[in-house]
């Protein structure tokens, strides 16, 4: 019975220190871009076009998945000689 209490205090101890490293690192992304939400453009400020949604979604979803799929496509074919013993 004294192995459970003690496994309690660990997992609450654990659970403790991963919620005090989400809230730092939340707060420190927080702290890290206050322009994101500024209301007013600084000067000089030359945004340029923004992206259309096919491109945005090219570039943010099919090259990450393209990417994966040639690494894994390496990978396999560098290791696809040899046989497990």
């Amino acid at each position: 019975m004294p192995e459970k209490r003690a496994a309690g205090r660990r997992g609450a101890r654990v659970a403790t220190r991963a919620g005090a490293v989400a809230a730092g690192t939340a707060f420190l992304m927080l702290l890290s871009s206050p322009s994101a939400l500024a209301l007013y453009r600084d000067d000089g400020d030359d945004p340029g076009q923004g992206l259309s949604v096919f491109e945005t979604l090219g570039l943010y979803v099919v090259a990450p998945i393209a990417l994966f799929a040639v690494i894994t496509g390496l990978v396999i074919l560098g290791t696809g000689g040899r046989r497990q013993r």
